[in-house]
């Protein structure tokens, strides 16, 4: 899993840099052909000796975060050594500047949209041409955090995905800027690379930026050094870490970056955070940029998008004994815990899940409408059930739409 901001992909000027995309796809290219080797992994975090490297074994052909010997490399299948890969590209806002006449990244959500969808067919052409040099197929791939909470859409998404890359297409993701809204926005594709790591499954997550790694204050003050690696939040202690990019045609920066690792490496994805000109480098398992250590376990459900990629549309007040039933029990939120209600949603939308004192305890997708639930406040189900019908008679939130929030 590869993801590139656009900084890495375009001119001074903001328009889209040929050159800078063909270097990326003779990388990538590389990478599935197999024209290249790692050499012996990270000290720290790899075993050279015993054929490990990137927290995978080089023995039955494994290598830097990447399964080759069962036919999976960085979340994809395709290339002549069993390696896969999937790309989440930035850059379509970025593309889109110069062919409308504009000199910046626009602030408001209409000109970002129209720079997007003239920027993103551009975008997408720039990377079928290139890749078509190595006789490789891109799919494209444009995704909302609708696509990725709710379970019909999740299960359409993680569907395609799968199809192109058992049909040997590389996917190439960015978020649908043109038809998303400041409420259904991932808001940066660092985000969004690392909620795609868990939804294919991914070996290692590898962010590309300008910089080529984290460091312990600004890489361009004398005196600050690399971070080679982080295995927790701790080792983050006291460090300042930049809040945005030097380029000023992208979204994230070093914090974006740093979150995105946050999430990947709690659902069992380690991440390597380099620079673009070292990208074959990450992908090989040598020593480059900064190493996140997995910190958790990889889930097999769409629980990780519903905490990180849904922007919440209402909100519901649990009384006491609601709360400790959701977050110690993980049961469903029945009517008669719910204490109060607000916002506007519609049932299927993400809300948020309070306790008496405001505090956000959990996430869930609410089976009813917002005016709705007014009439269901405090009551048995069986109650409302013989009142209203048998329709009534279920949870607010099930606990397979859930999740608790640390």
């Amino acid at each position: 899993m590869v993801k590139v901001g656009s900084s890495s992909l375009t001119t001074a000027a903001g328009g889209l840099d040929a050159d800078r995309v063909d270097a990326l796809v003779d990388v990538l290219a590389k990478v599935l052909d197999g024209d290249g080797k790692g050499d012996g992994g990270r000290d720290g975090n790899n075993k050279g000796g015993d054929g490990k490297s990137g927290d995978s074994k080089g023995g039955d052909g494994k290598s830097g975060g990447s399964k080759g010997g069962d036919g999976k490399s960085g979340g994809s299948k395709g290339g002549a050594n069993g390696k896969e890969i999937v790309l989440v590209s930035s850059g379509a806002i970025a593309a889109g500047l110069a062919p409308l006449g504009l000199d910046r990244r626009p602030r408001d959500l209409a000109r970002q949209q129209a720079a997007a969808s003239v920027g993103q067919g551009l975008l997408v052409a720039r990377y079928t041409a290139s890749f078509a040099r190595y006789g490789r197929r891109v799919g494209q791939v444009l995704l909302t955090t609708d696509d990725t909470s709710r379970r019909a859409h999740y299960r359409n998404a993680t569907r395609t995905l799968d199809q192109l890359l058992a049909m040997g297409a590389l996917p190439i993701v960015n978020e649908n800027d043109t038809v998303a809204t400041d409420e259904i926005r991932f808001g940066d594709n660092d985000r969004l690379a690392a909620l795609v790591a868990h939804l294919v499954r991914a070996d290692l997550l590898v962010l590309l930026s300008d910089v080529d790694g984290l460091y312990d204050g600004d890489p361009r003050t004398p005196g600050t050094s690399r971070i080679d690696e982080v295995r927790g939040p701790q080792d983050l202690d006291g460090v300042s870490i930049g809040s945005a990019g030097r380029s000023g045609v992208g979204t994230g920066g070093m914090v974006t970056k740093v979150e995105a690792a946050r999430i990947a490496t709690a659902a069992g994805v380690p991440v390597v955070l380099t620079s673009a000109s070292r990208a074959g480098d990450a992908l090989l398992g040598r020593h480059t940029g900064t190493y996140f250590h997995r910190t958790g376990r990889r889930s097999a459900n769409r629980l990780l998008w519903l905490a990180h990629a849904s922007a919440p549309r209402g909100a519901l007040t649990l009384d006491d004994g609601a709360v400790r039933a959701v977050v110690e029990r993980r049961t469903s939120l029945l009517p008669a815990g719910i204490a109060a209600v607000e916002g506007e949603f519609t049932a299927g939308d993400p809300v948020e899940l309070r306790d008496t004192e405001g505090r956000p305890v959990a996430r869930g997708l609410v089976n009813f409408d917002a005016k709705e639930i007014p009439q269901l406040i405090g009551r048995s189900t069986r109650d409302l059930a013989r009142e209203l019908g048998p329709a009534y008679e279920r949870e607010v939130v099930h606990r397979d739409d859930l999740v608790v929030l640390d």
